[in-house]
């Protein structure tokens, strides 16, 4: 009896009495099963592992990429940075310095005078120490024509000395009623407070504990020129 036959006529009630071939047989084919679903899930699980590792790979080859570009380029970002540190102390040193406040603001009241503006008030207050810089309000009432506001302003953006002012809470309206203020040239009252800036000496930075430049220092606004 060939072995199909015997698979044909096994009796699936008798296992014990199957011939020796088939049971040999069914022994391998188990055992095949066995190895093979254990080789699957093996293989499986380290694909996964394999897919991970490529992806990580991916992401480091990018990251390594890009700080060898900024490695390569960190020379020439350091040298950005000390340039415009650079440009920032030549530009602070373009404001008055402590010493030269007292004739800036003299200069301010002669421009005014220049101009042909009454001056009814221009009273400076205590300065206020930022980071590397000091700020000085000026009270001021200015009485004069749209034209002679214009001039002080040319006359302040002519001196020597980068002058910064800066408005706040400044009004500028017609200084009579509009019946009597076309007979007076149309004169305009300036009321309010400027302010006006100046640089910190070296004495006066190490006292603040600022840099020029340092992370989440202030700056003044910008007016004037």
């Amino acid at each position: 009896m060939s072995f199909l036959d015997d698979l044909r006529n096994l009796d699936r009630n008798n296992i014990g009495g199957w011939p020796q071939s088939v049971k040999v047989f069914f022994a391998t084919l188990i055992v095949i099963l066995i190895l093979f679903f254990g080789w699957y899930l093996k293989i499986s699980t380290q694909q996964d592992e394999l897919n991970s590792a490529q992806q990580k790979e991916v992401t480091l080859k990018k990251e390594f990429s890009d700080k060898q570009a900024k490695v390569v380029n960190l020379a020439a970002y350091r040298k950005q940075l000390d340039d415009m540190k650079e440009m920032l102390q030549t530009m602070l040193r373009q404001l008055p310095s402590k010493t030269e406040m007292p004739d800036l603001l003299n200069d301010i009241t002669q421009a005014a005078l220049a101009a042909g503006i009454e001056t009814e008030l221009f009273q400076p207050g205590p300065e206020v120490m930022k980071d590397f810089y000091a700020e000085k309000p000026i009270q001021l009432k200015m009485l004069g024509t749209y034209h002679q506001f214009g001039a002080f302003i040319s006359n302040v953006a002519s001196l020597p000395r980068v002058v910064i002012l800066t408005m706040h809470d400044v009004s500028l309206r017609p200084a009579k009623p509009a019946a009597t203020n076309s007979a007076s040239g149309g004169e305009l009252r300036l009321e309010g407070t400027v302010k006006t800036y100046r640089y910190l000496d070296d004495e006066e930075m190490a006292a603040q504990g600022a840099k020029p430049g340092a992370k989440g220092a202030s700056k003044p606004a910008t007016g004037g020129k």
